[in-house]
């Protein structure tokens, strides 16, 4: 299913983990709303992000990273490590 068009809550959402340890995706936006988990399941369906860990304390919450795919979709490859 990748290569679908992204919306733009899926880019905001996306591009959040380029600069993220691991690629970690946030949970909540910039004004500190909750993610809607229809955004993160999108991206997941289209293989852009992939769960990462279940949280233990809030265990409703979809701890996601960033794939590769996702990286290409929005134009930027992993960095390299030495």
């Amino acid at each position: 299913m990748t290569g679908n068009r992204m919306t733009p809550s899926q880019t905001r959402y996306l591009k959040r983990g380029l600069d993220q340890a691991g690629g970690k995706l946030p949970l909540f936006d910039s004004d500190g709303q909750k993610i809607h988990t229809k955004t993160i399941r999108a991206c997941i369906e289209n293989g852009w992000a992939e769960p990462w860990f279940e949280n233990p304390i809030k265990p409703d919450w979809l701890v996601c990273k960033l794939t590769e795919a996702g990286r290409r979709i929005l134009g930027r490859r992993r960095p390299r490590t030495a």
